[in-house]
């Protein structure tokens, strides 16, 4: 985790509170460009949605990867896991006061948000499987295997 305290200081929230945005919540935790911008999609669903389940997570995001990132939100305060919903929440310690402030405010705001411009340099499209049988693979042999 990479929270950068000094950003959130007193004088420079007053100034981030004026233009919230999710990449900035993406970007206390992760430093690196695409595991902030799959934490931003997944947030702003839930954002959107009010909750969400893992069959309606976004296509360019597998379904392990985004329950991996959701339970981090979920351990983070961010999120809450409940009848296989995530929904939003803000359970923050004291220490983190101004980074839960921030953070609030962006839940609270209505902005639109384009995440391919706030993150131009995350690799958005779903990774290729590496081994192992394919889908389509397993459905081929189960016909191949009926006939």
């Amino acid at each position: 985790m990479a929270i950068k305290y000094w950003e959130f200081e007193d004088a420079p929230l007053k100034d981030k509170l004026k233009s919230v945005n999710v990449k900035e919540v993406a970007k206390i935790f992760f430093d690196n460009e695409t595991e902030a911008y799959r934490f931003a999609t997944l947030l702003l669903e839930v954002k959107k949605a009010r909750e969400l389940r893992l069959k309606n997570v976004p296509k360019d995001i597998p379904i392990a990867t985004a329950k991996r990132y959701l339970d981090f939100g979920v351990a983070l305060g961010l999120l809450k896991h409940e009848n296989s919903t995530y929904i939003m929440t803000d359970r923050f310690s004291k220490p983190l006061r101004n980074i839960a402030t921030y953070i609030k405010a962006w839940q609270d705001s209505q902005n639109e948000e384009d995440l391919s411009v706030q993150f131009a340099n995350a690799k958005m499209e779903k990774q290729q499987k590496r081994g192992g049988v394919t889908r389509d693979q397993m459905s081929g042999s189960e016909s191949e295997a009926k006939q």
